[in-house]
């Protein structure tokens, strides 16, 4: 008898989910926010004598990253230094960003660099 009751109850559920509207689709992270929070995460973790180094590659030149800017959710903009030590900048779209980390020691009596992460500030709604 128990198994019959079990037939019944999943011939009903499978016909109420057949009926019922799928539910609505999930909006995808913030693919920005979440490449700022990886790396702010990993910058937490690290002990005061230890500084997360962020490098981005492209063909020939890499470019160590000082700063993180995102001025929207899907464009990021990288400043930092090459290796001459010449300014350089990359502006590029979040999911087309690829990063490579490294964590080390400082030398005695150095201060770690830490990579500043830079969220687009909240528009305020009541100033025109």
């Amino acid at each position: 008898m128990a198994l019959m009751d079990l037939t019944k109850q999943l011939a009903q559920q499978a016909l109420l989910s057949a009926t019922q509207e799928p539910a609505a689709a999930v909006a995808p992270d913030n693919p920005g926010a979440v490449m700022l929070g990886q790396i702010g995460a990993m910058q937490k973790a690290l002990k005061d004598d230890e500084e997360l180094a962020v490098f981005f590659h492209c063909g020939g030149e890499k470019i160590r990253v000082m700063e993180i800017y995102l001025p929207s959710p899907q464009v990021a903009v990288l400043s930092g230094v090459d290796a001459n030590r010449a300014p350089a900048r990359v502006v590029s779209a979040v999911e087309a960003l690829q990063l490579v980390t490294r964590t080390g020691k400082v030398q005695p009596g150095a201060k770690p660099v830490r990579v500043n992460l830079v969220m687009p500030k909240a528009k305020d709604s009541s100033r025109k």
